[in-house]
């Protein structure tokens, strides 16, 4: 695989420092920030692009002193070290060409993370908070951040619903698959007879929207303010800074109340509706693809169950790509990657064959 062209790479790359250098006055801090990941992310590439051109002069070198070299015990060295040095170039090159061409525009985007309790009670709740808790520690690992947008706690340390921001490098990338209904198979601690349970928890990973990405009509919105209130129905907030947005046309409604102030929960209901809407126009397009449609990793929808989650057995299965870990404790611990690439090797190998 030829590797990309670094010109216009470089060409980006330059002028995203003069549009940070004449933004660093304006105080506009969303353009900021947008302009210093990609900024941040060609960097890197750039990077690995002149370290991928050094492989390539390196692996050519050792070709040619294994098929012409004269030393028969320089020969037998080099021929020792090319499969390694090609592995190594391959995979780089691989993940040059994923970046400057990826399969999907979102790729580079941060997401919108939504968990509901399905079907279960208190016990579906309990194991939302644990999923909750799961991608907060892979965040970590990855050198991401989270931010709460919103939470329903129940009085057991369950989560009926919570809404959270994960910001990074290239994070929908890994974190789309996880959309679905995600099953979890336990005897219940309040269980007399140690009768195993089947819980459901529904997630949605959607693509944080920008506000150059989706333009909302202010006459498409209705919005409604209330005072906000706390589990079991208790006021937390006397003043009217709960915030629910309806977006007519398509009937997506989005509330929010952590905030104490009308404004902040304003600005994040709008930023969960611009992605689910822009979500949904995703939607509408994939499934027109019909080739994406038969992917094996599925089709992302919220009401299809991707895993299985089951204690006794200390097992963790995804039903779409057919691979199960005996690691449950590490898994929900943060430990997903092995998930993620697997889903994102079958993604790739999904769309060669389209």
């Amino acid at each position: 695989m030829p590797l990309p062209d670094r010109t216009p790479l470089v060409a980006e790359l330059e002028q995203l420092e003069a549009d940070l250098s004449r933004l660093s006055s304006s105080g506009n801090q969303g353009e900021m920030s947008r302009l210093g990941r990609r900024h941040r992310e060609l960097s890197e590439l750039v990077s690995d692009l002149d370290r991928a051109m050094s492989m390539t002069a390196a692996v050519n070198e050792t070709r040619r002193t294994a098929n012409d070299s004269t030393d028969s015990e320089l020969q037998a060295m080099a021929s020792e070290e090319l499969p390694r040095l090609e592995k190594e170039l391959a995979e780089l090159t691989e993940s040059i060409e994923e970046r400057v061409h990826p399969t999907d525009p979102n790729d580079l985007k941060d997401v919108i993370v939504e968990i509901r309790a399905g079907a279960g009670g208190d016990e579906a709740a309990l194991f939302a908070a644990e999923l909750f808790r799961m991608y907060a520690r892979f965040a970590e690992r990855q050198g991401w951040t989270t931010n709460l947008l919103s939470s329903n706690q129940t009085g057991i340390g369950g989560l009926k619903e919570v809404i959270f921001e994960i910001h990074g490098e290239r994070v929908y990338r890994l974190m789309k698959h996880e959309s679905g209904v995600h099953r979890v198979q336990r005897v219940p601690e309040t269980e007399k007879s140690g009768r195993v349970h089947t819980s459901t928890v529904t997630v949605a990973v959607v693509p944080e929207a920008e506000e150059q990405d989706l333009v909302i009509d202010p006459k498409d919105l209705k919005i409604v303010a209330s005072t906000s209130s706390g589990a079991g129905g208790q006021s937390v907030n006397t003043t009217y800074s709960a915030i629910r947005l309806t977006h007519i046309p398509t009937g997506i409604m989005v509330s929010m109340q952590d905030e104490r102030s009308q404004t902040q929960n304003k600005l994040k209901a709008m930023q969960v509706l611009r992605s689910r809407l822009l979500a949904k126009q995703e939607e509408e397009r994939r499934s027109k693809d019909s080739a994406l449609r038969k992917s094996q990793i599925g089709s992302g929808d919220r009401s299809e169950k991707i895993r299985t989650y089951n204690f006794p057995q200390d097992r963790v299965t995804d039903h779409r790509v057919k691979v199960t870990l005996h690691t449950l404790p590490n898994v929900l611990d943060g430990d997903i990657l092995p998930l993620l690439e697997a889903l994102r090797q079958a993604d790739r190998d999904a769309h060669a064959a389209a």
